[in-house]
């Protein structure tokens, strides 16, 4: 069964490659790049933090990322110890340099999603939702992409990114909560 799902997800990375662009090429390497260490997540999160209609989808981004890198890099990662996909898929050549050697999940992915998702239940406009809806699925497909990842690390990724998107929420909630019953005994 995991050497069909390898099988698959090999034939899938050598089918992206095969339909790469010259000219997307240095495009999806930069996107790809900014998500280095969630630098892009963590920038824009950092960001809404200035401004009060976003201050609580840069605070809720931050809280799911930081548990989508306690998560993913931290634990699973090293838990799983996938290797990277061209070490075991013939002729996949990857566009970017990734030094980390474990592939599963991708935190690339779980760090947009876990972002992506905070600010789809903060963010004041519906054009900032879908925005970060599509950005967050953006990263996932550039990590296909340039080659560092299989499918199933980026789907892996994206739950555990919605999850701690999830978790975040659900723990800020609580805390409002508490902090509302503290009040009111006063």
């Amino acid at each position: 069964m995991l050497q069909a799902l390898q099988n698959l997800d090999g034939a899938v990375l050598l089918a992206i490659q095969g339909a790469r662009l010259e000219l997307l090429n240095p495009v999806v390497e930069l996107f790809t790049s900014l998500g280095n260490a969630g630098l892009l997540w963590i920038v824009l999160s950092l960001a809404m933090l200035c401004y009060k209609p976003t201050r609580k989808a840069g605070a809720l981004a931050l809280c799911a990322m930081a548990l989508g890198l306690l998560c993913t890099n931290v634990a699973l990662k090293h838990l799983v110890g996938r290797d990277r996909p061209w070490l075991h898929v013939a002729g996949l050549i990857p566009l970017v340099n990734e030094p980390d050697p474990n592939s599963f999940p991708s935190g690339h992915t779980c760090a947009a999603f876990a972002a992506g998702l905070s600010w789809v239940r903060t963010l004041p406009w519906r054009w900032s939702r879908i925005l970060a809806v599509i950005l967050a699925v953006c990263m996932g497909l550039s990590r296909l992409y340039v080659g560092v990842h299989y499918p199933s690390d980026v789907i892996a990724g994206a739950l555990v990114g919605a999850f701690c998107a999830w978790a975040a929420w659900k723990g800020c909630g609580r805390l409002k909560h508490r902090g509302e019953n503290r009040s009111s005994d006063r």
